[in-house]
């Protein structure tokens, strides 16, 4: 099958997928480095770059403790009712982060600073490392950790010698994954009223669209991304933890806890108080309170564009996620593995650097496009571009070549045979990349604010417009709403890491 035109697609979307750190080089180099020392190297800026340092210096190390005691227990030891613990580690991931910081501030009014910012960020995010973390638990071959037992070392040390250094491929995704979050995040940090980099661009841009101090600090930003991208390869090394040997590895034995079985149930439990028990206490306290009166036609309208968008923003996404996903499975080589890198490393990139970038775009050259919903729905296949195509590239693995071919051979055109063969086979991919990025639309908050039309208004951008007016009780039921749709992503990653793991 000729490979031109797909190489075509993907270059065009690469190019696209560019456009974000290409504007913030041209920005940097259009106002001239005296302005870039005046807006960048100075104490404000100095100020917001050591806030986001403590924030990730002090939540990232808290949260692989937790997300790792909390593994071990559910995965490794006796500890009773482990499966229903391991469901709870997972399902804060229902409840976006923002939503979070709305259960605690309305519960305690005085949280706020980098202790209360590092708290809720540890409550929210630590699931991002607690999924890997299990799974590879589950994969391990226990064969190593009784050799190493049977050299007499304790179970303490069998597990900091033998079972911690296998981790540190999940620990540096998943914290990797973990700081990206950090960096981006808005609305948790801006309600707990702990100013990051990211809480000062969007307060810049409100104040002066196309502000050129915020496209100073967005740059600061993607600096530190870029940082984050590079110390997690030098920290993930390249050791293999591949086990090589005849036969299939049986599953660990779960260390008996004795005398500490119950003392232990003490961690998860506490974690699914602080990330589940209180956002649905306070929710439920606020839907008693407002009754059936909160529950009006804004409510409906908002889950309607929520849902338009998700749908909408979910489909083009994955297209255009398919010639790189194509030629990555039917193609591979330097020039495809270049464009892949383009297509994946928009992902980590802050939503509200991509909705800057755009949004000086329009405003400098395509004016009629600003505040479109096209130039919306551009936002989100910028930011969920590797979503989609991470499950649209396994389907099309799974999809024999030799059928396109067979295709090919019957008179259909290279692009019948794409169509009408693999990406029929490919559909179930297809379909989860579409759920991915349409549940990652529903909870999207920062790129919306900026990017959408008006009279948009979104779950996550209707219920921060009232949080920000202080009325917590009508913002209620539009966070039930975003649990809901949220919630089956959660069940859909906890079952898909189960089954990676061969359980």
């Amino acid at each position: 099958m000729p490979h031109a035109p797909m190489v075509v697609l993907a270059a065009l979307i690469a190019l696209f997928s560019l456009v974000p750190l290409g504007f913030i080089g041209w920005v940097t180099y259009d106002v001239g480095w005296e302005t870039v020392k005046t807006l960048v190297f100075r104490p404000r800026v100095g100020e917001l770059v050591l806030n986001t340092v403590y924030l990730e210096l002090i939540a990232i190390p808290l949260s692989i403790i937790v997300a790792v005691a909390t593994a071990f227990l559910t995965e490794r030891s006796d500890i009773p009712f482990a499966r229903l613990w391991a469901w709870l580690a997972v399902t804060p991931l229902a409840v976006p982060a923002f939503v979070h910081s709305y259960a605690w501030v309305s519960l305690i009014p005085s949280m706020h600073g980098l202790a209360s910012g590092v708290f809720v960020a540890v409550l929210a995010y630590y699931p991002f490392l607690y999924l890997p973390v299990a799974a590879t638990l589950r994969r391990l071959d226990p064969a190593v950790e009784d050799a190493a037992a049977s050299l007499g070392l304790a179970p303490a040390a069998v597990f900091f010698r033998v079972v911690l250094p296998q981790l540190r491929i999940p620990l540096c995704g998943g914290s990797l994954l973990i700081g990206l979050h950090l960096l981006s995040e808005y609305g948790l940090f801006a309600m707990i009223r702990f100013d990051t980099l990211a809480t000062a661009i969007v307060d810049q841009f409100q104040s002066s669209y196309n502000s050129p101090a915020a496209n100073m600090i967005g740059g600061v930003l993607v600096a530190c991304c870029l940082f984050l991208l590079a110390l997690e390869v030098l920290l993930r090394g390249n050791e293999r933890y591949a086990r090589v040997g005849t036969g299939t590895a049986r599953p660990a034995d779960r260390q008996k806890l004795g005398r500490f079985r119950l003392p232990a149930l003490l961690l998860p439990a506490a974690m699914a108080a602080l990330t589940l028990g209180v956002p649905l206490i306070t929710l439920g306290r606020w839907l008693w309170l407002g009754g059936l009166a909160i529950w009006d036609g804004a409510v409906t309208g908002a889950v309607v564009q929520t849902l338009v968008l998700a749908l909408a923003g979910g489909v083009l996404t994955t297209i255009a996620a398919v010639p790189m996903a194509w030629l990555s499975v039917r193609a591979p080589g330097r020039l495809q593995r270049l464009l892949e890198a383009c297509h994946y490393y928009v992902g980590s990139l802050p939503g509200v650097v991509v909705a800057l970038a755009l949004v000086s775009i329009t405003v400098r050259f395509l004016l009629p496009l600003y505040q479109t919903f096209a130039m919306l729905l551009a936002g989100y296949v910028l930011m969920f571009l590797p979503r989609a195509l991470v499950g649209l590239r396994a389907s099309i693995a799974q999809a024999p070549v030799e059928l396109e071919r067979a295709a090919m051979a019957l008179g259909r055109t290279p692009g019948q045979a794409l169509r009408q063969v693999t990406l029929r086979l490919a559909a179930p991919g297809a379909a989860a990349g579409v759920a991915l990025v349409a549940l990652g639309i529903t909870n999207e908050l920062t790129a919306t604010l900026m990017l959408a039309p008006n009279g948009v208004e979104t779950l996550a951008t209707r219920f921060w417009s009232l949080t920000s007016e202080i009325d917590y009780v009508a913002a209620a039921p539009y966070a039930v709403m975003m649990v809901a749709l949220s919630l089956p992503l959660t069940l859909l990653l906890h079952a898909q890491s189960k089954r990676t793991a061969g359980q």
